[in-house]
């Protein structure tokens, strides 16, 4: 019992604060104009900041695991390359195939993942976690776009390859985590003025990006085949995390890292899969589907992967 009351204190305030986005909105304190905002700022702003203070105020040395990059990476390929391979095999049309294997691998790294590992495992978690994403985040977009323009490779006009290439260099989030682990890695230091200034913007982060989570939060967004949606949140929440654990296993990778490795391979599928699939052609009511379903199902997945991962001491 006192395990499983250790692991409500880290999965219930995040999806508490999420509750609390969703009230607000159904309230009507908050809008979609103000959630729009919020998504960008803290897309555009709050979260680059965050990730580059705290990877870049961190040892590189001692928080940089090789091994954990390289297996988190062959997971989320694993999961295009398995995840494609089926709907395919099943038939599925192409803008349901995009959609369908884009959700089952993308996870919502920065806004979910983070705040449960920052949860769990505190600040030192926290800046681990920060590194693995800055190099995670390319591999997740290259293969994002890569399963949304694969079934249109025939009848593709040019706009996809475009759209890859500013997914790719121009994220904000790839841009501050790799200035924030040049500026570990080259050990520079952060002025005090500019150090208290980061620490007061960046407290902002976590709870606008889970306020957002809930506001967007809606039922009416469970739209479409909810078959092929509940089969690839199962995928994103159960075997990914699984595939990821066999290889980091196999690579070496124990501990904490391993445990964040974990988490964020079950992280629910991100709100951008649903943006990508209106741009791309992809199927957007399905990706809809497995972002609501995935979202509101992760409280009981992670609950079961922590009181897992504790019971390995972990």
């Amino acid at each position: 019992m006192p395990l499983f009351v250790d692991i409500l204190t880290i999965v219930l305030p995040v999806f508490l604060v999420i509750v609390l986005g969703y009230l607000l909105k159904r309230l009507e304190l908050i809008d979609a104009t103000f959630l729009y905002q919020t998504n960008r700022l803290v897309y555009y702003i709050c979260l680059p900041l965050l990730l580059f203070y705290k990877i870049g105020t961190a040892d590189f040395f001692a928080n940089f695991n090789g091994a954990l990059v390289i297996g988190s990476a062959m997971a989320i390929a694993a999961g295009f390359l398995l995840s494609y391979g089926y709907a395919a095999l099943r038939g599925y049309p192409p803008a349901a195939r995009g959609a369908f294997s884009q959700g089952a691998f993308r996870g919502n790294l920065a806004y979910m993942g983070l705040a449960i590992v920052f949860n769990a495992y505190g600040e030192t978690g926290f800046t681990r976690a920060g590194i693995l994403m800055g190099f995670l985040v390319p591999v997740l977009n290259l293969f994002a776009v890569l399963a949304l323009l694969l079934p249109h490779r025939r009848s593709d006009g040019g706009q996809g390859a475009v759209f890859w290439v500013k997914q790719l260099v121009g994220n904000p989030l790839i841009i501050a985590s790799f200035a924030g682990i040049a500026w570990s890695y080259l050990q520079l230091p952060v002025p005090v003025i500019l150090d208290r200034s980061l620490h007061i913007a960046t407290g902002m982060t976590l709870p606008l990006a889970l306020i957002a989570i809930g506001g967007s939060f809606s039922l009416e967004k469970l739209k479409g085949d909810l078959v092929r949606a509940a089969f690839a949140t199962g995928f994103k929440l159960i075997w990914l995390p699984l595939i990821a654990a066999g290889l980091l296993l196999l690579l070496g990778v124990g501990g904490q890292e391993l445990a964040i490795g974990v988490l964020f391979a079950g992280t629910p599928t991100a709100t951008a899969t649903y943006i990508m699939a209106h741009q791309l052609k992809g199927d957007a009511e399905l990706a809809g589907s497995i972002v609501m379903m995935s979202t509101a199902l992760s409280a009981v997945t992670y609950t079961i992967a922590l009181l897992m991962l504790r019971s390995f001491g972990l």
